[in-house]
């Protein structure tokens, strides 16, 4: 198929630049993670692979936990690690979840199939340390990568999988044959094949748990067309999905749901 017809998939792509201070949330986001983990504590940079990003942080309520809920952070696969978000644990945690965070390897490191696998073995090593249910949550990049662990197939043990009953995909990106098409691609390395391949909307969704497309009303135009592709396309198969347009978010707040505990997204994700 061919889909340059001549839109600047950069420009739909972007998102700090449409964005009042958009430069500023990075450090925003990280001073207010490192303020938690001073306060909180939680299990830090424990492994679940051997590779220097392959570790994550496990933060558990008082008392004995409800479930898992694991947050993989964006990026766009190419920037950040777990250590910016430890404060969206805040929201879960108040609700008696445990929440883990994973870092993973980025492009050009890692292609976009190697890190599926990778965030697979982060929901494996820690629903092993927490019982109970395991919901799945991430935003934009990390959105991609949760919402791949509900594809049928998905690389996941079938224990880990049997306990995963609910998919929050935060401002995801659910098509990829687009990014094949921007500059990112030179780091990203997406060819065809595996662009298809690891495309969530393209894929064949579990039947047996629920999924959301969450998304900010201010968003860019892609990425609300990317829940919304989603939705469709999942329907159709008939899957448990709805897209979910919140007003007065964007991109960079839209997460600020999980550490807001009266939030209509964390009532989604564990309500």
């Amino acid at each position: 198929m061919n889909i340059d017809i001549g839109i600047d998939w950069d420009d739909w792509f972007e998102n700090g630049g449409y964005i009042p201070g958009g430069s500023d949330f990075p450090a925003i986001w990280a001073k207010a993670a490192a303020e938690f983990r001073a306060r909180a504590g939680g299990l830090i940079d424990h492994p679940y692979g051997p590779g220097k990003r392959q570790v994550l942080d496990l933060f558990e309520p008082e008392g004995t936990p409800k479930g898992l809920v694991v947050f993989v952070h964006g990026g766009y696969w190419l920037r950040f690690d777990k250590s910016s978000w430890s404060h969206l644990a805040i929201g879960p945690l108040s609700r008696g979840w445990a929440v883990a965070m994973p870092s993973y390897t980025l492009a050009p490191e890692a292609e976009i199939g190697d890190m599926v696998g990778e965030i697979a073995w982060a929901i494996a090593t820690a629903a092993a340390r927490v019982p109970g249910p395991v919901r799945l949550t991430g935003h934009s990049a990390g959105g991609h990568l949760v919402t791949r662990m509900a594809c049928d197939p998905a690389p996941l043990d079938p224990e880990t999988a049997g306990r995963i009953d609910r998919v929050i995909s935060i401002s995801g990106v659910h098509d990829l044959r687009q990014l094949q098409l921007t500059k990112m691609n030179d780091q990203l390395r997406l060819g065809a094949a595996e662009a298809i391949a690891q495309s969530p909307a393209l894929l064949t969704p579990r039947k047996d748990l629920s999924v959301v497309a969450w998304v900010g009303a201010q968003e860019r135009p892609e990425f609300l067309r990317q829940a919304r592709m989603l939705e469709e396309a999942w329907s159709m198969e008939g899957a448990q999905v709805r897209a979910v347009y919140e007003s007065d978010r964007h991109h960079f707040n839209v997460i600020d749901g999980l550490r807001e505990p009266g939030s209509p997204l964390l009532a989604a994700l564990v309500g």
